[in-house]
């Protein structure tokens, strides 16, 4: 093993752990976040996101990493969200938290899990399908908030930050 994939396995092992004390695991929860009755997923998430975001923009500017992100494809973007949304909501899981719930024994994770691999093994005997079709819908090309913008990160970094932090603020004041 080398120190990759050391890191990328006490990184999942963490990540598990935490999927898991943060009770996202749990089919109430998962009902509960569709429904928009609880906020405790929605936390998780724009936690991991406010996380990510301040330690990636910063990793970027030290050049310790280099960004670079897909294409913003509206074909792809559409199709691709409302799958994930109707897989999710059929089994109450996605992807993380179908491998927890099987970590935390919870055996009809399994089919979630194999609804996935097929759905990725479709997709990828449909590529040639989807190309000239969905993916040929408009493309905006490598863009994020920053190119549109056109502004420092550092700028837009903290505004996200207030955001999130007052969307917590509002999801615990109503007891969401």
């Amino acid at each position: 093993m080398n120190i990759d994939q050391i890191l990328g396995l006490i990184t999942g092992i963490l990540f598990g752990f935490l999927l898991q004390k943060g009770r996202v695991l749990r089919f109430d929860k998962q009902v509960g976040a569709m429904l928009l009755k609880d906020m405790t997923i929605f936390k998780f998430m724009l936690s991991a996101i406010l996380v990510g975001m301040v330690g990636i923009q910063f990793l970027a500017s030290v050049g310790i990493i280099a960004l670079s992100h897909k294409a913003m494809n509206i074909g792809a973007v559409l199709v691709g969200g409302a799958l994930f949304g109707c897989g999710w909501a059929v089994m109450g899981f996605c992807p993380g938290t179908s491998i927890g719930a099987l970590g935390e024994g919870r055996w009809h994770a399994v089919f979630a899990i194999a609804g996935m691999v097929v759905g990725a093994a479709v997709y990828a005997e449909l590529y040639p399908i989807f190309k000239s079709t969905v993916l040929a819908w408009k493309d905006f090309g490598k863009i994020g908030v920053v190119e549109v913008l056109g502004i420092s990160p550092w700028l837009i970094v903290p505004v996200f930050c207030a955001g999130i932090i007052w969307m917590f603020v509002w999801f615990e004041r109503k007891k969401l």
